[in-house]
């Protein structure tokens, strides 16, 4: 026997009772590695005929869930599918968070694991199907059954038992094993333990290489490697193995001299696993980090269940209790991180060795002091991290970044509840190349609900007109300083019916420049006020209950309109335009914010309109033209998506009849079309169609002289169908690429939105006296929201 260095499989031994085995999932035999202990025996029983067919990883297929899931695996599996009995007894997989990996659909089908250790029970059915044909007795003829020690089969069962709903699962459950027998002959019937030579463990590494491994097991430890064995390690780092070594059960402050070589040979590709136990506090036998801190990762250790015989969970009965056999030490915490290895390579069949312990390492849950430490290296094992995206992510196929988390789009009011329950399945790569499919809906924000009732009752603006007969002036002192045009504003024009009871917003002038031909001037307000204005139309001024003629769908601020109208007889042709902010709650900065920090869309808006009036009819009917440079009917979008904007079509019509002098009623109806501009992903195809409505009465003098009775329903402009098409990766191939494909959002809300509102203005005591009652079902277009309901009451006077 070759004994350039003699290296032992350690392992401490422990007992539990049944009962915490299956209630508490205590059940473990721990498992040796490295420094000193005790040795537990198994008996060697033939050699293995039982052969494993390797599966290639499968294709990368996206997964539209809102939690990113990697790309490149077999289809996911609900998570509650693996609380079973089974997973409870197998502690290391519920500790480690192996869940987040199995429900996605990670096994370790296809990916071999190596195991050098002291052999294998091939007739564990733990094993059945999955025990590649090149395992061997590198050491002897003696076959893979070992009599005298259960160390090999005990730390495969760590890494790939099987889910098989008997005794104990192993984090990489399908994963196929490569079971390399290099203990020295004779070694493990003695009371030291199974002992191991250089050259039979290199020989094992090599053979593992050789067998395809993507991941190789040394439960091993002792003094440093010598050459062969060192030239091996570099061989599996050039093939892009994994090696996983235990750190050592001495309990000292450096890890074992066996494992600091192996690590030094392993060019990035070595991990060091150190023991904690179920409440990650570091292993009273288990070596520390020590200078070896920046590849030590610590794995479950301490009481791993469970020693088999024949096939089963062994019991042994004493003093009337049950009791199975569980495994204490490092041996146990290295294949709890060769099978993380295993679970890691099959579903991002792209990594490197070097990049699978990167995510590892980078990965691992903070223990110990802060950061990297002496004593815990890295940390503890997180496969549910490590199965998370890391670094920037980008849309696969593409170097265009695309955050996790991050907000992908903010609708606006049109759209009411669209953004809720919509899907945008993609792939985006992580730093790390790895596929993960995404929904990029997740990232949809609703544009905010505003209330209506109050903004109209806590309005401090003050309004001042002058002028009559060739020219109209009014303005407003807003003692807040800040003007939103809120869609629900109203009509704010200086007509004889409701200057006294309309809120007037801004500056706006109005001129009679020649017969028949007028003009109005206004800051900090739409044009489409203007316009009523100049076609001398009469509405009653509600406080809730909006005109959709004045409603672009959006929140807007900072405009300038211009209006001018030219008579014709009982016809007249108005042309009108407008510039202003669209104002979203987007997180985008652009050029230009408001005060509040909120971006601002230019919104530039031209139409025109013909009215005429015959006898006591009015009709009026518009077109106008509204281009966004930003927005697509006041919704913002990732930049990165590549939307520049839309083009809206408004076509409006309106019909007032007036059948008694103190009657009026009137009705109106406003038809959008938008078309978004876009490059990049937005795809073919992306609009809108809009639409809102009005009704309306009002009865002059009813009650008294001076009051006006108004009743008005309503509905604000409202997505009626339509949405944005994406062309986006929707599937990966680690071979061939992005797989690309249109995805359709729908902006239409389920929610609709209608107010009716009662007003009653009248004079009172020297001012105006207003009552208010209204009714809003689906407030803001959400189906969810309970009516809203309410009840104003005020008076107001000028000074």
């Amino acid at each position: 026997m070759n004994r350039d260095g003699v290296y032992r499989s350690l392992a401490l031994i422990g007992r539990l009772p049944l009962t915490a085995v299956v209630g508490a999932g205590l059940a473990g035999l721990a498992a040796c590695g490295g420094g000193g202990g005790g040795a537990v025996n198994s008996t060697p029983s033939g050699t293995s005929s039982a052969t494993a067919t390797a599966t290639p990883a499968p294709t990368a297929t996206a997964s539209a869930t809102p939690t990113a899931t990697p790309g490149a695996i077999i289809t996911p599996t609900p998570s509650a599918s693996f609380q079973t009995a089974e997973y409870i007894r197998s502690t290391g997989p519920s500790q480690h968070g192996a869940i987040t990996a199995w429900a996605a659909g990670a096994s370790g089908q296809g990916v071999t694991i190596g195991i050098v250790d002291s052999g294998l029970d091939t007739t564990n059915p733990e094993f059945a199907g999955r025990i590649s044909s090149t395992s061997t007795d590198l050491a002897g003829s003696r076959g893979l059954n070992n009599a005298d020690s259960d160390h090999g089969t005990a730390v495969a069962q760590v890494a790939a038992a099987a889910r098989n709903g008997v005794g104990v699962m192993g984090m990489a459950f399908n994963a196929t094993i490569a079971a390399m027998r290099v203990d020295t002959a004779g070694s493990c019937a003695t009371s030291a333990g199974c002992s191991f030579s250089d050259n039979a463990i290199a020989a094992g590494i090599t053979a593992a290489i050789a067998a395809g491994a993507k991941v190789i097991n040394l439960s091993l430890g002792g003094s440093s490697p010598n050459a062969n064995i060192t030239n091996a390690i570099a061989s599996a780092a050039s093939a892009g193995v994994v090696v996983v070594v235990s750190a050592g059960n001495d309990g000292t402050a450096q890890v074992d001299p066996f494992a600091s070589g192996v690590r030094a040979a392993g060019n990035g590709n070595v991990i060091i696993a150190g023991s904690v136990g179920s409440t990650n506090v570091i292993s009273s036998f288990s070596n520390r980090a020590g200078t070896e801190a920046a590849s030590y990762l610590t794995a479950l250790g301490e009481q791993i269940c469970c020693q088999y015989e024949n096939g089963v969970i062994k019991t042994t009965v004493s003093g009337g209790t049950t009791y199975t056999t569980v495994y204490n030490g490092t041996s146990f915490s290295a294949p709890q991180i060769a099978g993380a290895v295993a679970l890691l390579r099959q579903a991002f069949p792209n990594l490197t060795a070097a990049q699978a312990v990167s995510i590892l390492l980078n990965t691992a849950t903070d223990l110990g002091a802060t950061g990297q430490d002496t004593t815990y290296g890295r940390g503890g094992l997180d496969i549910a991290a490590a199965f998370n995206a890391q670094g920037a992510t980008s849309l696969a196929g593409t170097a265009t970044q695309m955050a996790l988390g991050g907000t992908s789009a903010v609708t606006s009011p049109a759209m009411g509840d669209a953004a809720q329950g919509a899907s945008v399945a993609s792939v985006v790569l992580d730093s790390y190349g790895r596929a993960f499919g995404v929904n990029l809906a997740n990232g949809l924000r609703s544009a905010s609900l505003m209330p209506k009732l109050a903004p109209a009752l806590v309005n401090q603006n003050r309004g001042f007109s002058l002028g009559g007969g060739a020219v109209a002036m009014a303005f407003s002192v807003d003692a807040t300083g800040r003007n939103l045009a809120l869609p629900w504003s109203g009509a704010l024009r200086l007509s004889q019916e409701d200057a006294g009871v309309a809120r007037v917003l801004a500056g706006r002038v109005i001129a009679l420049v020649a017969p028949g031909l007028s003009m109005g001037f206004a800051m900090a307000q739409g044009a489409d006020g203007l316009v009523a204005s100049l076609q001398g139309q009469d509405r009653p001024a509600f406080m809730i209950a909006g005109n959709p003629l004045e409603d672009i769908g959006f929140f807007r601020s900072g405009e300038t309109s211009l209006a001018i109208r030219r008579g014709l007889g009982q016809w007249g042709l108005t042309v009108m335009g407008q510039q202003g902010y669209g104002w979203t709650g987007s997180p985008w900065q652009a050029v230009g914010t408001s005060s509040q920090g909120e971006s601002r869309d230019l919104v530039q808006r031209f139409g025109f309109a013909f009215d005429r009036r015959r006898g006591d009819v009015e009709a009026s009917l518009g077109a106008s033209w509204m281009s966004e440079q930003r927005g697509i009917l006041g919704a913002r979008f990732n930049p990165a998506l590549g939307a520049h904007g839309a083009d809206t079509v408004f076509v409006d019509a309106a019909l007032g009849w007036r059948p008694y002098p103190d009657f009026h009623f009137g009705a109106a109806w406003r038809q959008g079309f938008t078309q978004a501009r876009g490059s990049g992903f937005i795809g073919a195809g992306s609009g809108l169609v809009t639409n809102g409505w009005v009704v309306d009465g009002s009865i002059a003098n009813f009650f008294k002289f001076g009051d006006l009775l108004a009743l008005r329903v309503s509905q604000p402009l409202r997505v009626e169908r339509g949405g944005m098409n994406f062309h986006l990766p929707v599937a990966y191939d680690y071979d061939t690429g992005a797989v690309w494909g249109m995805r359709r959002l729908s902006l239409a809300p389920t929610g609709r939105e209608v107010d009716a509102e009662l007003a009653w203005q009248f004079p009172l005591k020297g001012g105006s006296a207003g009552l208010n009652l209204f009714w809003r079902g689906n407030p803001g277009h959400y189906a969810a929201l309970p009516d809203d309901r309410g009840v104003s009451l005020g008076w107001k006077k000028g000074f």
